[in-house]
Order: C-alpha cells, then structure tokens, then sequence
C-alpha cells in the first residue's frame, strides 16, 4: 500500500507550477469551496490537527490527468 503524501495549498501550488499550471493561492482555495449540494470542486479536506486546507498528491494530479484524458477523447 502507497503512503498518502498530504500537500497544503502551498505545496500543491508548487507542484503544479512544476507541471507550467499557473495558479494563485486564492485559485486554490475556491477549488476548496463547497457548492450547493456540499461537493469540492477538488477533494481538498481540513486537516484535523493542524486546521489547514490539504489534499493527497495523487488526487491533485488525477484530477488533471482525468480532464486532459476527457478532452483528447474529444
């Protein structure tokens, strides 16, 4: 079994800009925000010791892959 590796907001904007996807802090929390029906955009979650927005590595970076494999269908 793979070892979760959490990210913060920060990291996860590090990460993807290491992937040329340009995004600011304020991006990333609105992908954090819960619509009407209290879904995420990106499966971010508090983190229950520290109280800071984080996300798993893999999730962020399927979440890309999936939409880029969703458009090359057509």
């Amino acid at each position: 079994m793979e070892i979760p590796h959490y990210l913060t907001v920060q990291d996860a904007q590090s990460l993807l800009a290491q992937m040329n996807v340009h995004v600011n802090i304020r991006q990333l929390k609105r992908t954090a925000e819960m619509d009407g029906a209290g879904k995420r955009k990106l499966p971010w979650f508090v983190d229950p010791i520290e109280g800071r927005l984080m996300i798993e590595k893999s999730a962020l970076l399927s979440a890309y892959f999936n939409r880029q494999h969703e458009a090359e269908r057509g």
